[in-house]
């Protein structure tokens, strides 16, 4: 095997998926195996810290091990284990970072720290490769998750013939991420957890312009974002519309019995419910792609990457499609399977490190709130 098909493993464990997958070259997935929390953490609303620690300790095992089995690979060839360092919850992080401490020790491997949110750029770059596209750098590149809601500036360079990358922040969110806003907003219509796909998919059967969601005006960066108003509006119009309480009560009855199907939802929602959710999701989708697509213009960047759990979501993906064409860009996006948290990006990003020789030991220590760039 020569060096431009390393073999790495990637371990993934920020916040309530356990992951872990075995990517070749930085470019071939081999495998890429996936422990979701869902169903743990949805009678809470959202993801609870200490159970999700517990369940990445119960997970980490089996998943690296059925990662390797439908890689075929066995772990002593392996060249490198690439775990993220954060940013996430310190708990979760934690068994990720142990894991492939011990790991890369007791095979003598090197060991590769690797940012969370390096890992969803990397997640855009692994499909444009499956695609047979190369996207032009420097780029502008949105990271939209329940836990992340940021624009940076990507810059690529060549180093010993292996593309390195570079990031500077432009703007990002000043209160609640856009997957976390989507979020509480299905908590108050008792759509349930997560929130992003069924409104995604109720969305599209009600109006987007029913009702005007103010822009939120920021002082300061006009490239940072701010969610808490819509969530806040949408709040205040359901105070003032009393007769949507009793469809409440009636999709909170349908969750109880374990019927949660958008299906369900759709059917038990009014059309001034389903107008609500479709104009909360064009007023967010709206203010992403708007001041995203201003900072690739500040920026003089060709391309826009679009990354996170929340670039999943259809009419995100059509409005920057569109828009970007529009402005003569070219947009990119990581396949459904690569938008939420998963290893296989983990182990990408990590391919330029271990080609640079940028290895960790055992002193490496999660960070909660590692920054990128």
């Amino acid at each position: 095997m020569n060096s431009r098909e390393a073999l790495i493993l990637g371990i993934e464990s920020s916040c309530d998926e356990t992951a872990a997958a075995v990517v070749a070259g930085g470019q071939r997935i081999l495998s890429s195996v996936i422990a979701s929390q869902v169903d743990i953490h949805r009678k809470y609303g959202g993801v609870v810290p200490e159970l999700a620690s517990r369940e990445h300790l119960r997970q980490i095992v089996p998943v690296v091990r059925e990662a390797l089995e439908q890689a075929h690979v066995a772990l002593p060839d392996l060249d490198a284990i690439a775990v993220t360092q954060g940013p996430g919850l310190i708990g979760a992080l934690l068994v990720g970072v142990t894991y492939g401490k011990v790991l890369a020790l007791a095979l003598g491997k090197p060991l590769i720290a690797v940012n969370h949110l390096e890992g969803h750029v990397h997640a855009v770059l692994l499909e444009a490769h499956a695609a047979g596209r190369r996207p032009e750098f420097p780029a502008v590149c949105l990271i939209v998750s329940g836990g992340h809601t940021i624009i940076f500036r990507v810059k690529s360079e060549g180093v010993n013939g292996t593309a390195r990358f570079f990031y500077a922040r432009i703007g990002g969110t000043r209160d609640d991420a856009a997957g976390e806003a989507y979020d509480k907003v299905a908590r108050m219509l008792a759509l349930g957890y997560p929130g992003g796909p069924v409104i995604d998919q109720l969305a599209a059967h009600g109006n987007p312009k029913a009702l005007r969601f103010g822009e939120p005006k920021m002082k300061g960066n006009p490239f940072d974002f701010s969610f808490s108003g819509i969530k806040t509006a949408v709040l205040y119009h359901l105070r003032k519309s009393p007769e949507l309480q009793q469809e409440i009560e009636a999709r909170q009855q349908a969750l109880a019995r374990g019927d949660r199907s958008a299906e369900t939802m759709r059917r038990l929602s009014s059309s001034a419910t389903l107008d609500l959710i479709a104009s909360f999701q064009h007023a967010v989708v709206e203010d992403l792609v708007t001041r995203t697509l201003a900072a690739a213009a500040q920026e003089a960047a060709h391309t826009v990457l679009v990354s996170g759990g929340v670039a999943a979501n259809s009419a995100l993906r059509a409005s920057f499609a569109a828009e970007a064409q529009r402005r003569g860009l070219e947009a990119f996006f990581p396949s459904r399977a690569l938008s939420t948290d998963n290893a296989a990006m983990i182990a990408a990003a990590g391919y330029p490190r271990f080609m640079a020789g940028e290895h960790e030991d055992a002193s490496l220590d999660p960070k909660a709130n590692l920054p990128l760039g």
